[in-house]
């Protein structure tokens, strides 16, 4: 599904962001990706969704190499792949329906399959009655499920997930994190950096995954929790 291995990521100005990372997210698991603020949560999703490069090591994702792959694959690997952010990035002049449409226009998907797939996503997040509201006129756990939604447009088989409640309140947070779980129980692998350490105590069932400057100091999903 995913595994990286043994991998390095440096930044000219900023030097090692990652070092020496290894670590395999299976098929359906659930993971958080914890650590404080600059620990390297989100360089770990950037490289795993090849919007960065590792210096050193490899990244596996679903087939794909991070030694291997062409700059024109890139685009069916982010089909298998599923990405959410902390600030929602929903295009302004679009409706919630036409932001998702918009996401399956661009990969040439024939006209006849966008509607109905526009409306079971939005079933899915429960936001079928909000399919002609700007994002402006969404609240903020709304436009977060709509995100999802767009995420999860061609069915992937990992969701990544970088602090998707980072800018919502108590109760939103409750309900797209619950949303989340839902989708890892139909069967879709996710892997979210939390520095929400409340959140992760609550879920104990779930790995968890440790970063502090850049390296892992911890991941439950080993037998002796350490990498």
């Amino acid at each position: 599904m995913i595994k990286l291995i043994n991998v390095y990521k440096e930044f000219p100005r900023s030097g090692l962001a990652l070092k020496n990372v290894s670590f395999h997210l299976r098929k359906g698991e659930f993971a958080f990706l914890t650590g404080p603020s600059g620990a390297g949560k989100t360089t770990v999703l950037q490289v795993i969704h090849m919007a960065e490069r590792p210096t050193d090591g490899e990244v596996r994702v679903s087939g794909f190499s991070s030694r291997r792959i062409r700059r024109r694959d890139i685009p069916k690997l982010r089909r298998r792949v599923g990405m959410v952010f902390q600030n929602f990035r929903l295009l302004r002049d679009r409706t919630t329906a036409e932001n998702l449409a918009f996401a399956l226009e661009v990969t040439g998907a024939r006209r006849s399959e966008i509607k109905g797939k526009v409306q079971r996503l939005l079933a899915q997040v429960g936001l079928a009655a909000r399919a002609g509201a700007y994002p402006e006129e969404l609240s903020g756990g709304e436009q977060q499920r709509i995100a999802i939604a767009r995420a999860l447009i061609h069915d992937p088989v990992v969701l990544l997930a970088d602090e998707p409640m980072g800018n919502l309140d108590e109760r939103a947070a409750r309900s797209v994190f619950e949303l989340i779980r839902d989708i890892n129980a139909s069967g879709t692998a996710v892997l979210m950096a939390t520095h929400d350490l409340d959140l992760v105590r609550r879920y104990s069932q779930y790995r968890v995954i440790e970063l502090t400057e850049g390296a892992i100091v911890y991941d439950s999903g080993n037998s002796d929790g350490v990498p």
